[in-house]
């Protein structure tokens, strides 16, 4: 049973990671809705890979107390070895390719926030944000 959950949660983090990979896709061509439609999908598959993490944990924890003197890997077969692998691996793949998409995403933020502060001027007020009187792009008429 540990090898499926380990199996599974390798294909979750794959997927995840593929799905990112298309965001960044996406933020690099400026197609936000894209991402938008993808979301529910990736935290489904999240949710999924937080799901098997637990069922690893607790069949590797009922491993460990019913061989109490023995350690963890002598306790795993070279199948669930290689899944531990790659495991890791996808998890550091994973960390990598959020790092990238936080960066973009990021970026995007400031250019969207430096035009509609050029548009709109604010100040602080406290600890609000209110617009000042003098918006030097946008007039309104009436």
């Amino acid at each position: 049973m540990l090898s499926h959950h380990l199996k599974g949660a390798v294909e979750d983090l794959r997927s995840l990671i593929e799905i990112t990979q298309k965001d960044i896709d996406d933020i690099k061509q400026a197609q936000n809705d894209p991402q938008f439609d993808r979301l529910s999908l990736k935290e489904e598959k999240l949710k999924n890979f937080e799901s098997k993490k637990a069922m690893i944990d607790h069949a590797i924890s009922t491993l460990m107390t019913s061989n109490p003197n023995k350690q963890l890997p002598e306790l795993l077969d070279a199948e669930q070895h290689k899944y531990l692998e790659e495991l890791k691996e996808e998890l550091n793949n994973l960390r990598e390719i959020n790092k990238e998409y936080a960066k973009l995403v990021l970026i995007v933020s400031n250019v969207y926030n430096e035009f509609l502060e050029r548009i709109v001027p604010t100040e602080m007020q406290g600890y609000n944000k209110v617009a000042s009187k003098g918006a030097s792009i946008l007039q309104v008429r009436v």
